[in-house]
């Protein structure tokens, strides 16, 4: 089965997304084909996005579902009334809240997104360009900053975590690539050594890593399965020898991954 879905909003579109996709993502058996429309805030703005919800209604012989943060009442008027299942993010949360809570909601479109001037929106901004700085070993003179610095062989996926630590949580996270010269050492690489209490590694299987690696440079030695398979398990040797937390990300997606190291470091969320 194979099911349309729509996230609409008159602001960006992202908490519907996140809502949406949590929700999506308990139905594993069903093919979902996602559609964002942002800042969906006139009326003929909402017209055309009926006019597509309706089609896909009809193309798929299924009705569309619409998962939608829309403020204004004569917008919300046209979506709501498309061949389609629609959940209505904002009333279905903030109504009960507004009576537990005996007051009425700002009702405000993107008053989550309205925090340039906020501390922990600053903060998260200076996390992604201190993760850039610091990615794949470079800018070692500010690793008194990190707050968690990734190791990991090559294509383990260290830069796309750090990268979504300072983005999601506000973390400074550096990176650092164990090489093959690192591993024929057995130590942990010199330009660590001070940081140890801030190692976390990540690991993969062979397989998968040899997958990625051939995507960047096919049939080569990096890529080949021996390589990965060597490379892994002498990384291993290091991490138990020196007692370095490690997250097998086979599997687990960058959102799994990066919530699992801070719940086992302790690292304060700065998302707040």
């Amino acid at each position: 089965m194979k099911r349309t879905v729509y996230f609409i909003s008159d602001g960006t579109g992202l908490t519907a997304e996140a809502l949406g996709h949590s929700l999506l993502a308990q139905f594993p058996g069903i093919e979902f084909e996602h559609h964002t429309l942002p800042y969906i805030d006139t009326v003929e703005k909402a017209h055309e996005a009926a006019e597509a919800i309706n089609v896909s209604s009809r193309r798929d012989s299924y009705p569309a579902i619409v998962f939608d943060t829309i403020i204004n009442k004569e917008v919300r008027a046209v979506i709501s009334a498309c061949d389609a299942l629609i959940t209505d993010i904002f009333s279905s949360f903030l109504s009960p809240l507004e009576k537990s809570l005996q007051a009425h909601s700002s009702y405000s479109v993107g008053c989550a997104q309205n925090a340039t001037d906020n501390p922990a929106y600053i903060n998260r901004i200076e996390a992604v360009h201190y993760a850039l700085d610091a990615d794949d070993g470079a800018k070692l003179n500010r690793y008194d900053q990190a707050d968690i610095i990734l190791i990991g062989v090559s294509r383990s996926g260290k830069t796309p975590t750090s990268l979504y630590l300072a983005m999601q949580f506000g973390v400074f996270a550096a990176n650092y690539p164990i090489t093959e010269e690192d591993l024929e050492s057995n130590k942990v690489p010199k330009a660590l050594e001070a940081y140890r209490h801030k190692l976390y590694a990540l690991s993969i299987s062979p397989e998968r890593l040899s997958a990625i690696r051939n995507e960047r440079r096919a049939n080569s030695r990096y890529a080949s399965i021996i390589q990965c398979e060597d490379e892994l398990r002498q990384a291993r040797s290091i991490y138990e020898r020196f007692k370095i937390p490690v997250i097998d990300t086979t599997s687990q997606s960058i959102e799994e991954i990066s919530t699992r190291i801070l719940a086992d470091t302790g690292i304060e969320r700065r998302n707040k």
